[in-house]
């Protein structure tokens, strides 16, 4: 089920809103969380019922291991527990996810013919694998113990956070749902909710939709590109990325406030960062908190030398590459963010500094060039659009402007329908400009909830947004890290 659906939007949010308060205001409080966690796998199982008892050993198996972990005294034990607990969660989630990839390499290198499994991919078993080796992580340090699996059923199922994230911890989330006072309709939390749903259901349908058709077109329909038409393709992913996942973010803690919980922020305006360190504390802010606290400090973090410091960087992010997708364009993704990782240390080690709109220029075109492999189906997708990207032998102008700019003629320039490829126009051009112009000078939406005063003028405001969000849910439409 799509939050951007008229599903979610009119029945399933509304009727799960009620009955939940209305559950606890008859202080039927276990069978509200109950409901609620039934709700959460009502919403999963939409998609496809029958990955519903994966999603359910997934959790008794966690469960049963966390509690374990929070019991166990002896060290030797609880460290044999662990590593048995993230390993079946990584061969769960590697079987799914990577077992065709796999297969396909082993048939590359030994000129095999072993048949591809041509597994679906469950919905979100990126997500609820890393939520779940991180409670069993905490649970092993003792910074948190459930014993109550109900409680641990909600953690993990929630539905907001569920498909996409945000990843939390079970610390950061489950007190909130212990607390008295979230059992009650708190209807400031209704108010900034629904304003924060609206702008990330603005955001995913208006924005990110827009976008989609010309990255599209661009990546996987056109056999060639012009100049301009390359990096309208690579911009226009970019922005489809980021206002997709923003947007879906968005509408996650919107629909969390609603039920008086609050879901850590996951972007913090990721364009306006001025290196790649600043990047990766802006973009998908749960996820680089799970590398860094799970993955990088564990191989040693800075703690080792320089060199090993260089080595783990680069091992953290080409995990996180693959995480994304089970594809040697993920891999390379990810090494490219390590590299430039290992690259910004030096240069602050060496003591050099860089004019600040300098940084921000060679940052945001990095990332660009860098989403080119992340959106590539295959390699030589990504060889089009990056060779065409920096490339003069194929430039098309306006036609508008030939007449001023004839001489351009003679270096084998042309003019004519100049984003015809993409199946773009002059609109192409406003939407990307537009759109960076609001990236770079607008506070992003969880300012604007900060700073948000709740009175006619805002009420306005969110009601235009989701008025438009809703005219344009007839679109085709789909949540970029559903495949994830």
């Amino acid at each position: 089920m799509l939050f951007n659906s008229y599903e979610f939007i009119f029945l399933f949010l509304p009727l799960t809103w009620f009955i939940y308060f209305y559950l606890n205001s008859k202080r039927l409080t276990e069978l509200s969380k109950g409901f609620l966690v039934f709700a959460s796998l009502f919403f999963y199982s939409w998609w496809n019922i029958a990955y519903l008892p994966l999603i359910l050993i997934s959790m008794l198996f966690n469960y049963t291991i966390g509690t374990s972990l929070a019991k166990n005294s002896k060290s030797i034990y609880k460290k044999n527990i662990l590593i048995f607990g993230i390993v079946v969660n990584l061969l769960l989630l590697g079987y799914f996810k990577y077992a065709d990839f796999f297969i396909e390499n082993i048939n590359l290198i030994n000129n095999n013919t072993i048949g591809l499994l041509h597994l679906m991919l469950p919905l979100a078993i990126s997500f609820f694998t890393f939520q779940q080796i991180s409670y069993l992580v905490d649970s092993y340090r003792h910074e948190t113990k459930e014993y109550d699996y109900l409680n641990y059923a909600l953690f993990v199922t929630f539905f907001p956070q569920l498909i996409a994230g945000p990843i939390v911890h079970h610390k950061e989330m489950m007190p909130q749902f212990a607390q008295i006072r979230n059992k009650v309709k708190n209807y400031n939390n209704i108010a900034m909710g629904l304003f924060i749903f609206s702008m990330g259901l603005f955001k995913k349908v208006v924005i990110a939709d827009t976008f989609a058709v010309w990255a599209t077109n661009g990546f996987d329909v056109a056999e060639k590109l012009n100049l301009l038409e390359a990096w309208a393709t690579s911009l226009s992913y970019t922005f489809q990325l980021y206002f997709d996942f923003s947007g879906y973010t968005d509408m996650a803690i919107g629909a969390a406030l609603l039920f008086n919980i609050k879901l850590p922020i996951n972007f913090n305006s990721p364009y306006k960062a001025t290196n790649i360190q600043d990047f990766w504390r802006r973009w998908h802010m749960t996820l680089s908190r799970f590398l860094k606290d799970y993955i990088y400090i564990p191989l040693g973090g800075n703690r080792k030398g320089n060199y090993r410091t260089y080595i783990n960087l680069l091992a953290t992010f080409i995990f996180g590459g693959l995480w994304h997708g089970a594809g040697w364009t993920f891999v390379f993704w990810g090494f490219l963010h390590g590299l430039a990782l290992v690259i910004h240390k030096i240069w602050n080690q060496l003591g050099f500094k860089m004019n600040i709109l300098l940084a921000w220029f060679i940052t945001f075109n990095f990332i660009n060039i860098s989403w080119v492999f992340f959106r590539a189906k295959e390699w030589d997708d990504a060889i089009k659009v990056l060779s065409s990207m920096f490339s003069f032998d194929y430039i098309v102008l306006p036609a508008g402007l030939a007449s001023k700019l004839s001489f351009f003629k003679e270096y084998n320039i042309e003019f004519g329908y100049w984003l015809d490829n993409i199946q773009g126009s002059i609109w192409t051009t406003i939407w990307l400009i537009t759109v960076f112009v609001i990236i770079i000078y607008s506070k992003n939406s969880i300012e604007q909830l900060h700073s948000l005063k709740i009175n006619y003028r805002s009420a306005l405001f969110m009601a235009l947004l989701f008025s438009i969000g809703i005219l344009s849910l007839s679109k085709v439409s789909e949540f970029l890290y559903f495949n994830f």
